[in-house]
């Protein structure tokens, strides 16, 4: 790895492209490094990932509607155009609504791989825009398995290095450029194409973080999709030839001064030496439950003592219960927001998904978590869950919050303790560094794991003889031919969708 200082530059300075951050990741989209075995592998698995969450998600509202609005756009003349999840993979869309549609498919449910570091990214949300021009254009395996690899390694790196939301700016502002970036690999394309690319990517998607605070609305599932489908129109732009905002990072009134640490700010951001195999996605963790990945940990500590203690699961019994644990849990997903539709039974399933007290609430009486029945209004307002839910509050711990920013592996931990007072005096405390499915966790997910996510979201579903063609082609990927890329989709059954997208075709503009 190299380190760079990326900071704000006076116009007169003079100073040089090749220095820009923009100019640094073309580089690292166009080094033609080799691919790492292990990489390409784990690559496989999260295709595999996104395609369980995906399933499981079809008949949702956020995902009928994009896909509504992807099937009004028909496959365009530069290419075959791309699959859209669930459908025939012979109907095919404009690239960009394909990574629209399966965009918000694989986020609907926040239930794909994360990376935690300075900033938050959902990895795998590169997949769906990669994997829609592939498709069109008629590449390989082999194509897109560079081109994943290069995405998660632009995302991952930025998210190291460059916090957003510590200016209330949404995380997708990195993944804009990352799948900028891994199209330019995918294609083949020059560093000054993929440079202009990269910076109209940035320019277009830095939003504010209001899509995750408060009453949180299905725009949550919707800003990565975008954020996807605009880069794809960058790239498109910048092969015409059209050039980008610049520097875009470093100018005067680039993204630095005016959206990150202001004027005076510097960056040091790491990246691979050009050649080196781009194996950021080892560094990157799925979900077994369904939620925001600071609960992740969370409630498999609640599962434990749901076993251990079901006391704690009883509000009669229960006085407080107190989280302590990092910055970004307590404030985010903890009390620390101030937002009260975290405590409020009528909340989105969006909001419950990023409210720990809720969650831990509801894992401490099941002792298990479901991506749809632990969301249900019903689940929401019992009423022995709503006293419970009142009792759970969150507080920062310096100790977790600095786990949470460690860059050693070892030591870094996204969970926290809990404090359970009993209303006999009897004070309970447990603590979890990582989830039970984190590398370094009690159960790490392997291939066989992620297998089993797609089985278990497809069951009801998908009939056995999908889910096998296509765990082979994602277990194929690198030797795929262009047809079988066009295969790699998740294909519903006849009728499946029929009534929920007939529907959703009478609405709407296009």
């Amino acid at each position: 790895m190299t380190t760079d200082a990326v900071r704000t530059h006076p116009s007169d300075e003079g100073f040089p492209r090749e220095q820009e951050l923009a100019w640094r990741l073309a580089e690292i989209a166009t080094d033609g490094a080799p691919v790492d075995i292990d990489a390409a592998l784990m690559v496989s698995n999260r295709i595999v990932d996104n395609a369980a969450v995906s399933t499981a998600s079809l008949r949702r509202g956020p995902v009928v509607t994009a896909r509504a609005q992807a099937l009004a756009h028909p496959a365009s003349i530069g290419g075959a155009g791309a699959a859209v999840t669930g459908l025939p993979t012979d109907l095919t869309v404009s690239p960009e609504w394909a990574a629209w549609a399966n965009g918000v498919a694989v986020r609907e449910l926040d239930f794909h791989d994360t990376f935690l570091a300075a900033e938050y990214s959902h990895p795998g949300d590169n997949i769906p825009p990669l994997l829609a021009v592939a498709q069109h254009r008629g590449l390989d395996g082999a194509a897109l398995l560079r081109g994943i690899l290069t995405g998660y390694e632009v995302q991952v790196d930025l998210a190291r290095s460059i916090s957003l939301h510590a200016h209330k700016i949404d995380h997708v502002a990195h993944l804009g450029p990352s799948v900028a970036a891994g199209i330019g690999t995918m294609l083949g394309l020059d560093t000054t194409t993929v440079y202009h690319a990269v910076g109209q990517a940035l320019h277009t998607t830095t939003a504010t973080r209001q899509s995750r605070k408060g009453l949180i609305s299905s725009w949550k599932a919707y800003a990565p999709a975008f954020a996807g489908k605009v880069a794809i129109e960058a790239v498109d732009r910048a092969m015409r030839g059209e050039t980008s905002p610049n520097p875009i990072y470093e100018g005067e009134d680039g993204v630095i001064a005016w959206l990150l640490d202001g004027p005076s700010g510097s960056y040091d951001v790491a990246l691979p030496t050009p050649g080196t195999p781009k194996r950021a996605i080892l560094d990157t963790y799925t979900k077994e439950h369904s939620a925001e990945y600071q609960a992740q940990a969370l409630i498999d500590l609640a599962r434990r003592l749901h076993r251990t203690r079901p006391e704690t699961g009883d509000p009669d019994r229960v006085v407080s219960i107190v989280i302590h644990t990092s910055h970004h849990t307590h404030m985010v997903i903890g009390s620390g927001a101030n937002d009260p539709q975290k405590y409020d039974p009528t909340a989105s399933r969006e909001t419950l998904d990023h409210s720990v007290p809720y969650i831990v609430a509801v894992a401490l009486q099941d002792g298990t978590w479901h991506h749809e029945a632990s969301y249900t209004p019903e689940r929401a307002s019992r009423p022995d869950t709503v006293a419970l839910w009142n009792r759970i509050t969150t507080v920062e711990d310096p100790g977790w919050t600095a786990r949470y920013h460690s860059l050693d592996p070892a030591e870094q931990a996204f969970g926290g303790r809990i404090v359970i007072t009993l209303t006999d005096g009897t004070i309970i405390e447990d603590s979890i560094a990582v989830a039970d499915a984190h590398p370094l966790g009690a159960a790490p997910f392997g291939r066989a794991e992620y297998a089993q996510k797609l089985r278990t979201l497809a069951s009801g579903i998908l009939p056995d003889t999908e889910i096998d063609r296509f765990l082979t082609l994602a277990d194929s990927l690198p030797t795929l031919d262009a047809e079988g890329v066009r295969q790699l989709q998740v294909v519903a059954p006849d009728g499946y969708l029929d009534d929920v997208d007939q529907a959703a075709a009478t609405r709407g503009l296009f």
